[in-house]
Protein backbone atom coordinates (compact mmCIF):
# COMPACT_ATOMS: atom_id res chain seq x y z
CA UNK A 1 0.00 0.00 0.00
CA UNK A 2 2.83 2.36 0.92
CA UNK A 3 4.41 1.66 -2.45
CA UNK A 4 1.16 2.48 -4.24
CA UNK A 5 0.69 5.64 -2.21
CA UNK A 6 4.26 6.62 -2.88
CA UNK A 7 3.67 6.09 -6.59
CA UNK A 8 0.53 8.26 -6.47
CA UNK A 9 2.46 10.90 -4.57
CA UNK A 10 5.19 10.94 -7.22
CA UNK A 11 2.58 11.32 -9.95
CA UNK A 12 0.87 14.12 -8.11
CA UNK A 13 4.17 15.92 -7.63
CA UNK A 14 5.02 15.54 -11.35
CA UNK A 15 5.28 18.80 -13.35
CA UNK A 16 2.65 17.38 -15.73
CA UNK A 17 0.08 16.98 -12.95
CA UNK A 18 -2.60 19.69 -12.73
CA UNK A 19 -1.99 21.92 -9.72
CA UNK A 20 -5.61 21.37 -8.62
CA UNK A 21 -5.08 17.78 -7.53
CA UNK A 22 -2.12 18.39 -5.20
CA UNK A 23 -2.25 20.54 -2.08
CA UNK A 24 -0.03 20.18 0.96
CA UNK A 25 -1.85 19.61 4.22
CA UNK A 26 -2.14 22.68 6.42
CA UNK A 27 -3.30 20.94 9.62
CA UNK A 28 -2.30 17.76 11.46
CA UNK A 29 -1.62 14.95 9.06
CA UNK A 30 -4.30 12.70 10.54
CA UNK A 31 -5.47 11.26 7.27
CA UNK A 32 -2.19 11.37 5.43
CA UNK A 33 0.51 8.82 5.07
CA UNK A 34 4.15 9.74 5.47
CA UNK A 35 6.99 8.09 3.69
CA UNK A 36 10.62 9.02 4.22
CA UNK A 37 9.53 11.88 6.45
CA UNK A 38 7.50 13.67 3.71
CA UNK A 39 3.74 14.18 3.46
CA UNK A 40 1.75 12.65 0.63
CA UNK A 41 -0.66 15.54 0.12
CA UNK A 42 -3.53 13.77 -1.58
CA UNK A 43 -6.05 13.58 1.22
CA UNK A 44 -8.49 15.61 -0.96
CA UNK A 45 -7.92 13.35 -3.98
CA UNK A 46 -11.29 11.50 -3.70
CA UNK A 47 -13.12 14.79 -4.19
CA UNK A 48 -11.00 15.52 -7.22
CA UNK A 49 -11.67 12.07 -8.66
CA UNK A 50 -15.40 12.59 -8.13
CA UNK A 51 -15.13 15.91 -9.96
CA UNK A 52 -13.33 14.17 -12.81
CA UNK A 53 -16.06 11.55 -13.00
CA UNK A 54 -18.67 14.28 -13.29
CA UNK A 55 -16.62 15.99 -15.98
CA UNK A 56 -16.33 12.73 -17.92
CA UNK A 57 -20.11 12.34 -17.80
CA UNK A 58 -20.50 15.94 -18.91
CA UNK A 59 -18.00 15.23 -21.69
CA UNK A 60 -20.35 12.61 -23.08
CA UNK A 61 -23.26 15.05 -22.95
CA UNK A 62 -21.15 17.70 -24.68
CA UNK A 63 -20.15 15.19 -27.35
CA UNK A 64 -23.81 14.32 -27.93
CA UNK A 65 -24.75 17.99 -28.25
CA UNK A 66 -21.91 18.66 -30.69
CA UNK A 67 -23.00 15.72 -32.81
CA UNK A 68 -26.54 17.12 -32.99
CA UNK A 69 -25.16 20.52 -33.96
CA UNK A 70 -22.95 18.93 -36.59
CA UNK A 71 -25.87 16.99 -38.08
CA UNK A 72 -27.87 20.22 -38.21
CA UNK A 73 -25.18 22.39 -39.81
CA UNK A 74 -23.32 19.83 -41.94
CA UNK A 75 -25.72 16.91 -42.48
CA UNK A 76 -23.70 15.68 -45.45
CA UNK A 77 -20.87 14.60 -43.17
CA UNK A 78 -20.95 10.89 -42.40
CA UNK A 79 -21.58 9.86 -38.82
CA UNK A 80 -18.63 8.98 -36.64
CA UNK A 81 -18.48 5.16 -36.29
CA UNK A 82 -17.20 5.62 -32.72
CA UNK A 83 -20.17 7.72 -31.60
CA UNK A 84 -21.54 4.92 -29.42
CA UNK A 85 -18.35 3.98 -27.69
CA UNK A 86 -18.13 4.30 -23.92
CA UNK A 87 -15.05 6.51 -23.61
CA UNK A 88 -15.09 9.96 -25.16
CA UNK A 89 -11.86 11.85 -25.60
CA UNK A 90 -11.27 15.53 -25.91
CA UNK A 91 -9.78 14.80 -29.34
CA UNK A 92 -13.19 13.58 -30.52
CA UNK A 93 -14.80 16.85 -29.52
CA UNK A 94 -11.99 18.82 -31.09
CA UNK A 95 -12.47 16.89 -34.35
CA UNK A 96 -16.15 17.88 -34.51
CA UNK A 97 -15.40 21.52 -33.69
CA UNK A 98 -12.65 21.63 -36.34
CA UNK A 99 -15.06 20.22 -38.94
CA UNK A 100 -17.63 22.88 -38.11
CA UNK A 101 -15.02 25.64 -38.24
CA UNK A 102 -13.82 24.38 -41.61
CA UNK A 103 -17.35 24.55 -42.99
CA UNK A 104 -17.76 28.08 -41.66
CA UNK A 105 -14.49 29.15 -43.28
CA UNK A 106 -15.58 27.61 -46.58
CA UNK A 107 -18.88 29.46 -46.40
CA UNK A 108 -17.05 32.71 -45.75
CA UNK A 109 -14.85 32.10 -48.77
CA UNK A 110 -17.93 31.41 -50.88
CA UNK A 111 -19.86 34.34 -49.42
CA UNK A 112 -20.50 35.63 -52.95
CA UNK A 113 -23.00 32.82 -53.47
CA UNK A 114 -26.40 34.41 -52.80
CA UNK A 115 -28.67 32.90 -50.18
CA UNK A 116 -32.27 31.80 -50.75
CA UNK A 117 -33.76 35.04 -49.33
CA UNK A 118 -31.49 37.05 -51.61
CA UNK A 119 -32.53 35.05 -54.68
CA UNK A 120 -36.19 35.42 -53.72
CA UNK A 121 -35.75 39.19 -53.39
CA UNK A 122 -34.08 39.34 -56.82
CA UNK A 123 -36.96 37.45 -58.46
CA UNK A 124 -39.54 39.69 -56.76
CA UNK A 125 -37.67 42.79 -57.91
CA UNK A 126 -37.58 41.48 -61.48
CA UNK A 127 -41.34 40.82 -61.37
CA UNK A 128 -41.93 44.37 -60.17
CA UNK A 129 -39.67 45.99 -62.78
CA UNK A 130 -41.01 44.07 -65.78
CA UNK A 131 -44.64 43.64 -64.65
CA UNK A 132 -44.59 39.84 -64.27
CA UNK A 133 -47.55 38.56 -62.25
CA UNK A 134 -46.44 34.96 -61.67
CA UNK A 135 -43.26 32.96 -61.36
CA UNK A 136 -44.14 31.05 -64.54
CA UNK A 137 -43.87 34.29 -66.49
CA UNK A 138 -40.39 35.15 -65.23
CA UNK A 139 -38.44 33.02 -67.71
CA UNK A 140 -40.44 34.11 -70.81
CA UNK A 141 -40.07 37.74 -69.80
CA UNK A 142 -36.34 37.23 -69.22
CA UNK A 143 -36.01 35.81 -72.74
CA UNK A 144 -38.01 38.73 -74.13
CA UNK A 145 -35.89 41.28 -72.29
CA UNK A 146 -32.72 39.52 -73.46
CA UNK A 147 -33.91 39.58 -77.09
CA UNK A 148 -34.92 43.24 -76.95
CA UNK A 149 -31.65 44.14 -75.29
CA UNK A 150 -29.72 42.38 -78.04
CA UNK A 151 -31.68 44.23 -80.73
CA UNK A 152 -31.13 47.58 -79.03
CA UNK A 153 -27.43 46.86 -78.58
CA UNK A 154 -27.01 45.99 -82.26
CA UNK A 155 -28.98 49.07 -83.30
CA UNK A 156 -26.88 51.36 -81.13
CA UNK A 157 -23.68 49.77 -82.42
CA UNK A 158 -24.77 50.32 -86.03
CA UNK A 159 -25.76 53.92 -85.30
CA UNK A 160 -22.37 54.57 -83.74
CA UNK A 161 -20.73 53.32 -86.92
CA UNK A 162 -23.06 55.17 -89.33
CA UNK A 163 -22.82 58.44 -87.43
CA UNK A 164 -19.05 58.08 -86.99
CA UNK A 165 -19.33 58.24 -83.20
CA UNK A 166 -17.08 56.71 -80.60
CA UNK A 167 -18.34 53.39 -79.26
CA UNK A 168 -18.41 54.85 -75.74
CA UNK A 169 -20.81 57.66 -76.72
CA UNK A 170 -23.97 57.50 -74.57
CA UNK A 171 -27.45 57.09 -76.12
CA UNK A 172 -28.21 60.79 -75.54
CA UNK A 173 -25.37 61.75 -77.88
CA UNK A 174 -26.69 59.34 -80.51
CA UNK A 175 -30.20 60.83 -80.26
CA UNK A 176 -28.87 64.39 -80.52
CA UNK A 177 -26.80 63.49 -83.57
CA UNK A 178 -29.77 61.84 -85.27
CA UNK A 179 -31.88 64.90 -84.50
CA UNK A 180 -29.32 67.24 -86.05
CA UNK A 181 -29.12 64.98 -89.10
CA UNK A 182 -32.91 65.09 -89.48
CA UNK A 183 -32.85 68.89 -89.26
CA UNK A 184 -30.24 69.03 -92.04
CA UNK A 185 -32.31 66.68 -94.21
CA UNK A 186 -35.45 68.74 -93.66
CA UNK A 187 -33.62 71.92 -94.59
CA UNK A 188 -32.29 70.32 -97.77
CA UNK A 189 -35.76 69.03 -98.62
CA UNK A 190 -37.24 72.53 -98.30
CA UNK A 191 -34.54 73.91 -100.56
CA UNK A 192 -35.23 71.20 -103.14
CA UNK A 193 -38.95 71.94 -103.11
CA UNK A 194 -38.26 75.62 -103.51
CA UNK A 195 -35.93 74.95 -106.42
CA UNK A 196 -38.49 72.61 -108.00
CA UNK A 197 -41.26 75.17 -107.80
CA UNK A 198 -38.96 77.99 -108.79
CA UNK A 199 -39.69 80.18 -105.81
CA UNK A 200 -38.14 81.09 -102.50
CA UNK A 201 -41.26 82.53 -100.88
CA UNK A 202 -43.77 80.41 -98.99
CA UNK A 203 -46.66 82.51 -100.35
CA UNK A 204 -45.41 81.97 -103.87
CA UNK A 205 -45.32 78.25 -103.18
CA UNK A 206 -48.93 78.38 -102.06
CA UNK A 207 -49.92 80.27 -105.20
CA UNK A 208 -48.09 77.77 -107.42
CA UNK A 209 -49.87 74.88 -105.75
CA UNK A 210 -53.21 76.60 -106.24
CA UNK A 211 -52.40 77.12 -109.94
CA UNK A 212 -51.44 73.46 -110.32
CA UNK A 213 -54.63 72.46 -108.53
CA UNK A 214 -56.68 74.47 -111.02
CA UNK A 215 -54.77 73.23 -114.07
CA UNK A 216 -54.17 69.53 -113.51
CA UNK A 217 -57.73 68.24 -112.94
CA UNK A 218 -59.03 69.54 -116.35
CA UNK A 219 -55.80 68.42 -118.04
CA UNK A 220 -56.15 64.96 -116.55
CA UNK A 221 -59.77 64.74 -117.69
CA UNK A 222 -58.76 65.77 -121.24
CA UNK A 223 -56.05 63.12 -121.37
CA UNK A 224 -58.45 60.43 -120.17
CA UNK A 225 -60.97 61.40 -122.86
CA UNK A 226 -58.30 61.28 -125.56
CA UNK A 227 -57.13 57.83 -124.46
CA UNK A 228 -60.70 56.58 -124.55
CA UNK A 229 -61.52 58.22 -127.89
CA UNK A 230 -58.37 56.99 -129.59
CA UNK A 231 -58.77 53.57 -128.01
CA UNK A 232 -55.25 53.54 -126.62
CA UNK A 233 -53.94 53.05 -123.12
CA UNK A 234 -50.48 54.57 -123.24
CA UNK A 235 -49.96 58.30 -122.91
CA UNK A 236 -47.00 58.18 -125.32
CA UNK A 237 -49.25 56.77 -128.09
CA UNK A 238 -51.50 59.84 -128.24
CA UNK A 239 -49.30 61.93 -130.52
CA UNK A 240 -48.52 59.15 -133.09
CA UNK A 241 -52.21 58.19 -133.27
CA UNK A 242 -53.31 61.76 -133.90
CA UNK A 243 -50.71 62.09 -136.67
CA UNK A 244 -52.00 58.97 -138.34
CA UNK A 245 -55.48 60.39 -138.33
CA UNK A 246 -54.25 63.38 -140.38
Amino acid sequence: VLKVLSRIDSILRSPRAPPLIYRRSKGPAQNSVKENGQECGFEHLPLTVEMWADQLMALKDLHRSLRKLSLELVPWHSADPQDNRESIRVEDLQFIVDALLEEIENKEKNSQTPSSPTLSAIVSHFQKLFDVNSLNGVYPRMNEVYTKLGEMTNAMRNLHVLLDLDSSAPPTVVVDTVGKLCDIINENMTEQVQQLLGTQDIHSIINKLEEYECFFPPFQALIQDLLCLLEISNLDDILPTVRNLK
